[in-house]
């Protein structure tokens, strides 16, 4: 297409984040199955999400344009237009498109109660999660099942996670995992501004020292 260039849509701090969730998630999933003898690497992947998570938000308030909430969220109307003019149109988003938008939300929330609830749950027997001591037992059950309960809703939105890109890829022609490997897509529209690298270390190091805080003030 004329006019079409090759544009930076995605920072360094922002593909490092997502792909960085991808292998502390699936660190998580495969300690757990490998019960006791998997359980300190259960923990340290824990902390990591959680440390993952805290920085994306941070860096959603703070980051790069295209990393901000304020640039990819949109209202009711917005995503109603999208979905009525998703076939006629295949302009593609310059960042997360409407869609895409609220679902990076919804996963970002589910995998912090998801990782949250695990300081909090407890297998009655030999593993507990670091701040059980913090609530009673009948907070203890609650927290474990909302761990494993979470856990099978996160398994159902990757899966819709990893179908869309291969939708959009298909029907679209949108390479949107290539887009977050390279940081770059191609079309005419103008780059985003992207932030310094040292707001990512300070946002990084306030997500590390807010998580150690916890754990450090743990009965």
């Amino acid at each position: 297409m004329s006019g079409e260039q090759r544009v930076l849509v995605w920072d360094l701090p922002t593909r490092l984040f997502h792909w960085a969730l991808v292998v502390a998630l699936g660190l998580s999933w495969y300690s757990a199955e490998q019960g006791l003898s998997g359980w300190d690497l259960h923990q340290w992947s824990g902390y990591a999400v959680i440390t993952l998570v805290l920085f994306r938000l941070l860096w959603g308030w703070f980051g790069s344009e295209t990393a901000r909430f304020g640039d990819f969220l949109a209202g009711p109307r917005t995503i109603a237009r999208y979905l009525r003019d998703w076939w006629r149109d295949r302009t593609p988003s310059r960042g997360h498109n409407p869609l895409g938008g609220w679902a990076v939300v919804v996963l970002l929330a589910l995998v912090l109660v998801q990782a949250v609830s695990g300081l909090f749950a407890t297998d009655d027997i030999l593993r507990s999660g670091p701040l059980t001591g913090w609530v009673g037992s009948d907070m203890e059950r609650t927290m474990t099942r909302l761990h494993s309960r979470t856990f099978d809703l996160l398994l159902i939105l990757v899966t819709l996670h990893v179908v869309a890109i291969a939708v959009y890829r298909w029907m679209r022609g949108e390479r949107l995992l290539m887009a977050m490997i390279s940081g770059y897509k191609r079309n005419g529209f103008a780059p985003p501004w992207i932030a310094p690298l040292y707001r990512a270390a300070v946002a990084a190091a306030v997500a590390v020292g807010v998580v150690w805080l916890l754990l450090a003030t743990a009965p």
